[in-house]
């Protein structure tokens, strides 16, 4: 195999309570062509601040061929990205992974999806984008001994999901520095509570119960400070009966309902209270994780 395209879901992480382990995939995706060539390295379709050495997708691309104890020859990569950076929806992720996977396939496929998750896990420190986007669906992962461990959960087909995205952009990074380095034990007892029910009212399509599960006290609490508006939009959503969220590390906010009236209430009032721009994206769950659209011998 000498040039291949990866597709890649967009991830939402957290669902609340569900902090650095909770994932979900959704219907953004971000596709990454590599080409391997004699020598050198090209990078397309990104801004030029990303087509250096430390780009995601080579720096995983790397790490997966050293994992294989493969050379390093030149590639082509072509990023085509429609997840939004800095937004809290799995940009980076993204690349990590399509990366690792594109250098595995140019390879032989040596590795297993386990082992791309190890890889790309080690480098983003925390499974919970990675996981759903390699797997697809709603996943819960935790790590062991250093190495991850994912589950999938199944979901009600009747969720819609609606994520409201921002003009302006929050690191992971930035977002990570504003959270306390200890917290009470009333508040691990809190999430770890609330983290069950949202897997179980996801299964069942219990809208009332995922509204009230889906709260957090280990998080959200001090990321929404970075977020104008967020309680005034919280406040509305909830009018509406659905449930509400950072999505990862924000600015992105997700509403899950499988009502009607949201749509129509942020389409008549959103403006109305807050001063930026906020792009409302319906989406729906993708059950295909990461995965081949094109491949050329």
């Amino acid at each position: 195999m000498k040039r291949v395209t990866i597709r890649v879901p967009a991830t939402t992480a957290n669902l609340g309570p569900g902090f650095d382990a909770f994932g979900c995939a959704l219907s953004l995706y971000t596709d990454v062509t590599f080409e391997e060539t004699e020598a050198g390295l090209e990078i397309t379709g990104c801004d030029e601040a990303y087509t250096g050495p430390d780009n995601l997708a080579y720096v995983s691309y790397c790490a997966a061929l050293a994992t294989m104890s493969e050379e390093l020859r030149g590639v082509k990569i072509h990023i085509d990205a429609h997840i939004p950076i800095c937004r809290g929806l799995g940009s980076s992720a993204a690349l990590l992974v399509a990366g690792a996977m594109g250098a595995n396939v140019l390879r032989g496929n040596k590795l297993s999806t386990q082992g791309l998750l190890n890889i790309t896990n080690a480098m983003e420190g925390h499974p919970d984008n990675l996981a759903p986007a390699f797997y697809g669906g709603l996943t819960a992962s935790m790590v062991d001994n250093g190495l991850p461990v994912t589950v999938n959960f199944p979901l009600h087909p009747d969720w819609e999901f609606l994520a409201l995205i921002p003009d302006f952009e929050v690191s992971t990074n930035f977002a990570r520095s504003v959270l306390p380095a200890q917290l009470p034990r009333a508040d691990a007892v809190y999430n770890i509570s609330h983290g069950a029910m949202v897997l179980k009212a996801l299964e069942l399509g219990d809208e009332k119960l995922l509204r009230n599960a889906m709260q957090d006290k280990l998080h959200q609490n001090y990321r929404k400070k970075l977020i104008p508006d967020y309680e005034k939009i919280e406040a509305l959503v909830r009018t509406t009966g659905a449930a509400f969220c950072l999505s990862g590390a924000g600015p992105t906010l997700l509403c899950i309902t499988r009502g009607s009236k949201l749509k129509e209430v942020l389409n008549a009032k959103l403006d109305t209270i807050t001063e930026h721009n906020w792009q409302m994206l319906p989406l729906h769950v993708e059950f295909q994780g990461a995965h081949i659209i094109a491949a050329e011998e």
